[in-house]
This record gives C-alpha cells, structure tokens and sequence, in this order.
C-alpha cells in the first residue's frame, strides 16, 4: 500500500469547507442521493453519512480485511477532499439491501442494432432492462436501411429508422416514468445516410424524441466535402443478396468504407464495406441545415467519429458509433460508462486574492486515490446483461473528469477563454491523466491487467492501414501480438502520453495497464448543483450566477422551477462581500470583473478550453457552448468547424429558443423578455410572461413550465 497525504485540512485553507450548502443543493441531495428505506426513512444522516457509505461500499471489493479498512479511510478521505463519483455509484454504492436491482453505472451503450425485425426488438427489449436497473443508453440508428427501401422477407418498403426510434422513445418514457427518473438516451446517426435530413429535423415536430439526445456521427470525409464545397454522396451497405445486382467496381454506384457490422453485407480483406450510393447532396447545403437546426433546436450534436476512432485506446477491437447519452463516452457495443468527477474548487488556495493559488500536490493524491475507488466499481456494477457486464469486466474502463473549471477559474482571478485559463485547463487534464496511468500501471502490477491487455491478437490488414507504423516495427499480416502493446505503444493517445511520460508508457507494455481507459468529462449538471454546492459543471463556465434550474418532482405535473447561486457567488459573497451581486448598480455591491457567465464568452473561446483539456482526455467531454439568444446566426453557424480545427471528438451548443422547448437552465432575463400565450377551452387567448406563476389542474406553475408540459405531451406523466 502506497503513502498518501491524510493529515487534516484545517478549516480555512479551502473556501469549499466555509461555504454553507445552499437550500437548493441541499434538497437535491436529499432527492436523489441520500439513501431511504422503501418507507422513506432517511438511511444517510448527513452528506458525510453518505460518503461514509460509499466509501466502505467500494472498499468492500478489496481482497483483505486489512485492505478494506484501510481503503476505507482513504476513499472517505478523497470524498471529502473533491473526488464526487457519479450519480448512480453515490446514489446506489452500498444499498443492495434497500434497492437491489439497480447498476452503479450511469450508462451504456446498446449492441448493434441488426436490420431486422428480430435484431430492432431484441434490442427494443435490452434497453427496456437497461433503463429498468437506472442505467441510460445510446444506439446509433444509420445501421436501418433507409425509407423506401424493399424487404424481401416482407414484401414491402420500410419505414426507415425514424419510424423504429419512436418506438424506443415511448419505451424509455415508459420505462423511466415507472421509476419516476427521466429516461436518458442518445441516438446518433451516420451523415452520409440517405435518411440523414429526417434525423435532422426530428425534434421539430412538437413531442417527438424528446427521451433521446441526437447526434450526428460527421467523418473527416464530410468536413473536406464541406470544406471544398463538393457533393455528397448519401449511402447504405450493399446487402449480400443484392450483390448480384449491383457492380461492385464502379465508383460511382459503390463506395468502400468502414461499418459496424460485416453481418449480410459484402467486404473486403481490408476490413471496408461495400456501400451503395443513393444519390447526392451539396455538402454545404446539408451543413446549413445541420447548424440552422441546431441554432434552433439546439439538436442535433456534433460527433466527429473518425477522430473518436483514431483515437480510441482500443483501436484495434473496437468500432465505435455510439456515445452514452451526453456525449462524453463513446462506447463499442454494450459498453459501459463509469464516470466519476473531481471538484476542482476544493483546491483553491486564497480565493480571490493576488495569492491565490492552486494545490496541485493534493489535487494529483486525490486523483490516485479516486483511481483505485472507480476501477473497484467495476467489481460491483450490477448491470442487468450479461453482455454488459462481461465488456466491463474484460476492459474495466473508466472515466474520471473534473467539474468546477468555471468556478476555479474566477476564484483564481483568471477569465474563462483567456490564454492563461486554456494553459491552465490543459495543466490540469494533464496530471489526471499521468497521476490516473500511474495508478492504472500500480494496480496492474497488485491486482493484475484488465484481461484485454493479456490477450493476443492477430496482426490483419486493416490494423496496419490504421498503424503504418505496426508495419515499419516489423509486425506482419498472421502474427499475434499482446493486447497491452497494442495499446500502450500504437495508440495514438497513449503516444501523447509518452511525450511527457516515456518511461512510464514503457512499462505499460510490458506490464498491461488496469483499465483501458481513464478520462472523461461529463456534464455533471445535477451532481454539481448537489454536492458541489452549484460549482459550475464539467468543463464549462457557470451558466449565470443566478438562475433557475427546472427539475422533475415526482408528483408533479410539470417542472418545478428552482432559484439557485453560483459556487463562486456564495463563496465571494461569504469570503469577500456579503453584499455583492451580479448586474447591480451599487458601486459597493458589484462584482470584479472576472466573475463572467457562458453568455460573457464568444462560442471560440467555449471551443479553445474544450481543446485544451481534449488533448490529455482519452475518451471524450461533454461540452455545450451557450449562446445568448439574440447571437446572430452568421456568427454561429462555424462554431462546428472551428471546433474540427481544434481537434475536438465533439462538440454541442445551445441557445434559448422558446418557439422550441427550454433546456433545463434558464435565465430569468429570459423568461422575463418571452410571452406565452394560453388558450382556453372557450376560446379564449391569455398571454402571460415566462416567469410568472399560474394556478391550473389544482397547482401553480411557471408559465415556461406549464406551456413546455403542455406543448410536449408529458404534462402529469411525471
């Protein structure tokens, strides 16, 4: 057992052990993540009570009694110190006894879907168990044929793929609306699929899809096309019964390129698929209808998909064309995403002052310890298919993120998009990742390697057209080689870690790593708002630093409207000046100017920190540029090659848009500055503002709320 840092933090080094938890914050935890008896008793009697708990549950997978006592100590002193797992691990870790069908696993990724009416359904039926266990789940849907398209086994022409997302819609809505936690689903889709303006305009049909997050699945191959203002050519796999009909050699009829599946369709040695061309679109005409959609309807998200598989870890087993439902984790089939963040304002030394500064040392413990307490929740990750939790167990991977950046930044005076926050950001991505391989090196060498790092492989084609460099090593076409040289020595994220740590990269291909991977940056919305006192989530800015926060009350017919303070607000409120606020005009109560909001920052800036911290993340990050909703479209409809430029996996937006549905943040200067207008059953119109409260159905509303409810379809449904 390695040394750590235990000594007791006196009560003024961090801003975070002074700062009250505010009503808000306090309530959620109790909602969500302070375990009950099924009377409602509350188990947990305090925070600490819940990190308690999760600490002995997670040390419980330790192999001695000794071990579980020590790790114990130090996983409760690392919660303490920051490190937040994510929802489910904190809501479930150690209460079998009180909820004992439910997954300390966020979310997963669904097998592939087959073209088939058996391969759809079955699938229909494994995320129904899924959602069941509290588990969300992403599918990619480009592997249906297109509309219009014959089945031979029916005699008839298909819906196409939208038609059966429906289904999984009202599936999820069902499933969640019995256990009374909203259904959370992605469903990407590939750009050159001759359905791909379908896909695009889903959610403009009031009601439609809104159990899912859409993304497109965008290929190098597209953004040239867009670049050079070509054509497009939309496409589907040449199914082995029509091979006859179609000539597999003319370029204009057939192209060759990567698929999920090989399963009835034609491919070569070289691992290519063989796909029909449909017909053709202007690239930059598709591209517009992407970024006008998304200005819009915030929808649909941008997944550049041949980044994420050049720079997968496993690279040479996996085909990955599905993320969780946020987007921060892509998964190969029945992938699992375990996630856990760390609070990085409980290291800010000296908020607000010129000596502030951050703990590194005591940052880079806590990311160690944390290490050791996500890989152990794989031992207990209660997922409900065998399929599942046989992927987890042979990669173990994880994904350790941060959140608070935005709040980090203002206590240590610096502006988010700055130059100096972006060095700042990468520095921190960098040592989660060295401090996070150290360990996975360290519990290699105690537990053993994740079993993928101990098999062998056969060297093929299309692993050395990916790794030219396999070849100029001397490794041939038939010979096998470790699962942990492919890993630590061909792949490409592993080669960047290398550049700062050789030795250590070295050694993990002799050695084999824990896990496969170790880093990802999730949204934490709710988990921020809860036991982070509202420090901004993920990766990004504070939303504002008052707003209100629509929650899902069980009981009630439409979202409950929550007011809540940003972290930095309340600790330079209690820290600094009781009486400052944002926007006002008392000279007294103003804040310095470095307290800025995500509508303070220009969509380039959101992009430059995202890369920043992209460049030592292994898996992916959950990132929305907001934009104010007077932002002019000319302006925002490059966001998304900016962020290509930059090397991101991913990239989101959003903007308020109440002709469409609010998000779940919302501004009260928005709300104040919208109108919306009721009709009645004799007739009548009422228009009443945003925020302004309404009595109806025996309840008082929001009049956002209240006409998103409606205008939806889930009003009372909750």
């Amino acid at each position: 057992m390695s040394t750590v840092r235990l000594e007791a933090i006196k009560q003024d080094e961090a801003a975070g052990s002074l700062v009250p938890m505010q009503p808000a914050s306090q309530d959620i935890w109790d909602k969500k993540y302070r375990l009950k008896t099924k009377q409602g008793e509350a188990i947990d009697e305090d925070i600490d009570a819940t990190y308690q708990r999760v600490a002995r549950a997670l040390a419980d997978a330790e192999p001695t009694a000794e071990k579980r006592a020590y790790w114990g100590e130090r996983f409760a002193w690392a919660l303490r110190r920051g490190a937040i797992p994510a929802g489910r691990i904190t809501s479930n870790a150690g209460a079998l006894q009180h909820k004992p069908a439910t997954s300390t696993i966020n979310c997963t990724v669904s097998g592939t879907i087959e073209d088939s009416m058996d391969g759809i359904l079955d699938k229909v039926h494994e995320a129904g168990l899924t959602l069941k266990a509290g588990c969300g789940i992403g599918y990619e849907f480009s592997t249906l044929r297109p509309r219009g398209a014959f089945v031979a086994g029916a005699g008839a022409y298909t819906s196409g793929p939208m038609s059966f997302m429906d289904i999984y819609d009202k599936m999820c809505f069902t499933v969640s609306s019995a256990g009374g936690r909203r259904g959370a689903q992605m469903g990407t889709f590939d750009v050159s699929h001759p359905d791909v303006k379908d896909f695009i305009r889903a959610k403009r049909e009031d009601g439609r899809l809104r159990q899912f997050n859409l993304s497109l699945l965008i290929t190098d191959g597209f953004m040239d096309a867009v670049a050079k203002d070509a054509d497009w050519p939309m496409v589907f796999p040449v199914n082995a019964k029509e091979q006859g009909e179609i000539n597999l050699d003319d370029e204009s009829e057939v192209i060759w390129r990567d698929w999920p599946t090989h399963k009835n369709y034609v491919s070569r040695d070289d691992g290519l698929v063989a796909c029909k061309i449909y017909g053709h679109i202007r690239a930059r005409h598709l591209w517009d209808m992407i970024m006008v959609s998304t200005y819009d309807y915030a929808e649909p998200g941008f997944i550049l998909i041949d980044r994420v598989n050049e720079m997968n870890n496993n690279w040479w087993c996996e085909n990955i064309r599905a993320t969780n439902p946020c987007g921060e984790q892509p998964l190969p089939p029945y992938g699992a995403c375990l996630l856990g963040s760390v609070n990085l304002t409980t290291f800010v030394r000296n908020p607000f002052t010129d000596q502030a500064e951050f703990d590194w040392e005591e940052y880079k413990e806590v990311v160690r310890v944390f290490t050791r307490m996500l890989d152990n929740v794989v031992e207990v990750n209660g997922l409900p298919l065998q399929q599942q939790r046989d992927e987890i167990m042979r990669k173990r991977r994880h994904g350790m993120g941060f959140l608070g950046l935005g709040s980090t930044l203002t206590m240590l005076k610096m502006k988010y998009g700055s130059p100096e926050s972006c060095a700042f950001t990468e520095s921190i991505a960098r040592d989660m990742a060295v401090a996070g391989w150290e360990m996975g090196l360290a519990l290699a060498k105690e537990k053993g390697a994740a079993p993928i790092m101990e098999e062998r492989f056969e060297v093929t084609a299309a692993m050395l057209r990916q790794r030219p460099e396999m070849a100029k090593d001397g490794w041939r076409i038939g010979q096998e080689i470790e699962g942990k040289v492919l890993h630590a020595k061909y792949s490409r994220y592993m080669q960047r870690i290398a550049s700062v740590a050789p030795d250590l990269v070295d050694e993990l291909a002799e050695v084999g790593s824990r896990f496969t991977h170790h880093s990802s940056i999730a949204p934490t919305g709710t988990i921020s708002l809860s036991l982070a006192n509202n420090a901004s989530n993920g990766i990004e800015p504070s939303f504002a630093h008052h707003y209100s926060r629509n929650i899902i009350r069980e009981g009630k017919k439409s979202k409950e409207k929550v007011d809540v303070f940003s972290y930095e607000l309340l600790a330079y409120r209690h820290l600094v000046n009781q009486a400052a606020m944002p926007f006002s005009e008392d000279a007294s109560a103003k804040l310095p100017d470095y307290f800025i909001s995500a509508d303070d920052i220009n969509p380039k800036e959101h992009v430059d920190v995202q890369a920043a911290a992209q460049k030592w993340v292994d898996s992916s990050i959950s990132k929305t540029a907001n934009v104010p909703t007077d932002y002019p479209y000319e302006q925002f409809k490059d966001i998304y090659r900016y962020a290509h430029e930059q090397g991101l996996k991913g990239c989101t937006t959003f903007r308020f848009n109440p002709a469409a549905f609010q998000g779940v943040l919302v501004k009260e200067a928005d709300l104040e500055n919208t109108t919306y207008r009721f009709e009645l059953e004799d007739g009548s119109t009422v228009e009443v503002k945003g925020n302004e409260q309404i009595e109806y159905d025996g309840e008082m509303h929001t009049a956002a709320n209240l006409f998103d409810a409606l205008k939806e379809g889930y009003y009372g449904k909750f």
